[in-house]
Parts: C-alpha cells; sequence; structure tokens
C-alpha cells in the first residue's frame, strides 16, 4: 500500500475508530473553521481602524505609508503557494492551528515600531500569516464540504465579513481610549484564546466522507503542485477569484472618496458607504448555501457576476447618493458568493494546492484594483475608472460556464 494510500485509510479509521460518530465530529470541525474565519476577519479589521494612529507614531508620509501597507498583500501573495505544500505534507488542520496562532501574535507588531521601514517588516510578516491562514482555513473548509455534500463555503466566508465587521466596530469603539498598542494587544490574547479552544475542535482533522481523500491529516509524499489534467479549470476559478476581488480592494479603497467627491456626500455618508455593500455581502453569504442548493453553482456565478455589474455600473454613474448607495447594495449582494465559489471549486479540484492557486490569483486582482482605478481616474474620471468594476464582475460571470466545461473535460484524467 501507498504511503498516500495508507494515510487515507488511517483518516478514515480515525473517523469512525474513536467512539465519536463521523457526523459529530464533522459538525465540531465545521464549527472550529467557522472560528478562525471568524477570527481571521475581526482581527484584520482591528487593525485597519488604527492605520491612522500608526502613521502619526512612525511619522510616516503618505507616500511611506503606502509602500509599507504593500507589506501586508506582499506577504500574503508570497506564502499562499508555499502554504499549499504545507498543508499537503503537514495536514491542514495543524496548519491551520499555528498561522492562526502567527496571525494573532502579529497584529500586536505594527504599534511597537517607529519608523516606516520598520512598519513595512512587520507587516510582511502579518500579511505573511493572513495569506497562509486563508489557504490553510479555506482548504480545511474544502474537506468539510466533501464530507458533508453541502455547499457551505459561503457560510464560513459570512463568518469572515461578520467578524470584519465586529473588528471594525470594536476597533472604533476603542479607538476613543486605549493606545494601539494596547488594542492590538487585546487582539492579540483574544486571538490566541480562540486559536487554542478552536484547534482543539480540529484535533484529528476533518473525517472524510464516504468515498472522498481528506487534505485534513498529513500526507507523507512531495507535493507536485496542481494536476496537469486541472490545471484549466484551477486557473479559470483564480480568474474568477481575480475579478471579484479586484472590485472588492477597489470598492474599499475608492467607494467612499467617489461618494464624497463626486457626489458631494458627508464624511459620515460616504464612510457608510462601503459599510452597505458589505452588509450586503455579509448578508448574501449567510444565504449563500440557500442560494447555491436552489440555482446550482454555474449559475450562482453567472448571476451572481452580472448582478454584481449592474450594481456597481449604478454605483459609479449614478446622479446622487441614494441611487449610489442602492448600487453598492446590489453590488455586494451580487458579488458575496463568487469568490467564495471560486475558491471551493478551485480545492475541490486541485485540494490545498487548488486553494493556494486561485488564491494567490484572486489577490493578484486585490493588489490591481486599488492603483489601477487611480491610474484609470486621473486619465478619465473617478465614475468612469469605477465603472471597470462593473466590466470585470460581468467577466466572472461570463467564465462561469467555461469552467464548467473545462472541468468535464478534466475529468477522464483526474
Amino acid at each position: 500500500m501507498s504511503a498516500l494510500n495508507k494515510s487515507s485509510t488511517t483518516v478514515s479509521a480515525s473517523a469512525q475508530g474513536d467512539g465519536r460518530p463521523a457526523p459529530l465530529r464533522i459538525r465540531r470541525a465545521r464549527a472550529a473553521l467557522t472560528a478562525f474565519f471568524a477570527l481571521d476577519g475581526f482581527v484584520f479589521a482591528g487593525w485597519l481602524t488604527r492605520i491612522p494612529a500608526v502613521k502619526a507614531q512612525t511619522g510616516a508620509s503618505a507616500g511611506s505609508l503606502g509602500l509599507a501597507l504593500l507589506g501586508v498583500s506582499a506577504g500574503a501573495v508570497a506564502c499562499m503557494l508555499v502554504t499549499g505544500r504545507l498543508c499537503r505534507r503537514w495536514g491542514t488542520s495543524r496548519v491551520t492551528v499555528l498561522t492562526g496562532a502567527a496571525l494573532s501574535l502579529s497584529v500586536a507588531l505594527p504599534p511597537l515600531t517607529h519608523s516606516a521601514l520598520a512598519l513595512g517588516g512587520v507587516l510582511l510578516a502579518f500579511g505573511a500569516a493572513y495569506g497562509a491562514l486563508n489557504v490553510a482555513m479555506n482548504s480545511g473548509a474544502v474537506d468539510v464540504i466533501a464530507a458533508l455534500r453541502r455547499p457551505v463555503m459561503p457560510s464560513f466566508h459570512a463568518a469572515f465579513s461578520l467578524g470584519g465587521m465586529a473588528g471594525s466596530a470594536l476597533g472604533g469603539l476603542l479607538a476613543g481610549f486605549l493606545s494601539p498598542t494596547r488594542h492590538l494587544l487585546l487582539l492579540t490574547v483574544a486571538g490566541l484564546l480562540v486559536t487554542a479552544v478552536a484547534g482543539y475542535g480540529l484535533r484529528g482533522g476533518v473525517p472524510a466522507g464516504p468515498g472522498q481523500p481528506t487534505a485534513s491529516a498529513p500526507r507523507r509524499t512531495a507535493d507536485r503542485g496542481v494536476h496537469r489534467g486541472v490545471r484549466r479549470p484551477v486557473l479559470l476559478f483564480g480568474l474568477i477569484a481575480l475579478c471579484t476581488a479586484y472590485g472588492e480592494g477597489a470598492m474599499a479603497d475608492w467607494g467612499a472618496l467617489h461618494l464624497s467627491q463626486d457626489l458631494h456626500a458627508s464624511a459620515g455618508l460616504a464612510a457608510a458607504g462601503y459599510s452597505a455593500f458589505a452588509l450586503a455581502m455579509a448578508a448574501g453569504r449567510v444565504t449563500g448555501t440557500w442560494t447555491v442548493r436552489r440555482l446550482g453553482r454555474t449559475r450562482t456565478l453567472l448571476w451572481g457576476g452580472l448582478v454584481a455589474a449592474a450594481g456597481l455600473l449604478l454605483g459609479a454613474l449614478a446622479p446622487n447618493v441614494p441611487l449610489a448607495y442602492l448600487g453598492f447594495l446590489v453590488a455586494g449582494a451580487g458579488l458575496a458568493n463568487i469568490f467564495p465559489l471560486a475558491v471551493a471549486g478551485a480545492g475541490a479540484l486541485g485540494g490545498p494546492s487548488g486553494v493556494a492557486t486561485a488564491s494567490t490569483v484572486g489577490y493578484g486582482g486585490m493588489l490591481a484594483g486599488p492603483p489601477a482605478i487611480g491610474f484609470l481616474a486621473e486619465a478619465l474620471s473617478l465614475p468612469a475608472a469605477l465603472t471597470s468594476l462593473a466590466l470585470l464582475a460581468a467577466a466572472a460571470g461570463a467564465v462561469a460556464p467555461l469552467v464548467r466545461d473545462a472541468e468535464g473535460a478534466a475529468a477522464p484524467s483526474c
């Protein structure tokens, strides 16, 4: 028996042989992974609320702060593909716990710096932990989907969105009377506690469903990356993720400016515009499993892209604030499930390496979105630049049938 088959047999045996019914262990693993998704959003949003204070502390200019903040994205992208290999080698459960602890520890570092260069260095480490945790927990979520045989990936990403909203709200409250050092240290303590409790829930990994392999336990074989037969559909899933991440990143950085600069909204209304977008996205993810089971994955991706395109176009070209808000709400609802379904599809085909590939390509869109909008806004106008978000959302929907066809062509060689 090969090492890989031996490992898979061991995992299946442990799922049934420890006296605990596999369905209960699956529910426990799902709850633990949901906690990690919420933790990820909560910690990241908490850091975002303290960027102005850390900027003042380091004395960084706007340009040097921008370069330092690129460290988060650079660290995340650099570690994603490596994390896919580590998950296959050590198991997704172990890597999820380790990277959850690393994220919790690294969030306390930014307020300890006193220069833009030092800030960039610690943000590189923070971004590496953030990217690695995203690959590991999404890979674990793919195992849960396989075991349950239900498309529950949107529910995990809903936890991330809700965690982000809670972290942002709490950060806003604490900013008035806690220093960044104390606030982010509290996040570290809370993060380590959640990691310990949720990590206990992941002990033993995720039991495999009938006839299903699992990536939650270690595989003592060399990881050769995404299999050639499924490389094309995995890359198409990555392209879908890129198109939607481009929109999410650009909305976060440019949505409020569009409302205030082009539609003359007050500072409060402008800031709340992205909150409306994020709230609609969270609501869409909460109902995402029902939507996917009713429409199917391909139609959910297709209609989600088209709905998001309509909403983004309305938000960019609306003549007043209420219509722009409506556009942001529609866009958030349309985009809600596209990225989770793209990552889940890539993981189902390529395991942790598939998740890593799609996530890396997707984060490329999040990196490219904000600066691309800036260049287009300078050459044309900000509303015209924001219409590119609608074009890419429509492209994400249009690619969905191509993925279905590519999966069908790859099936005999898998």
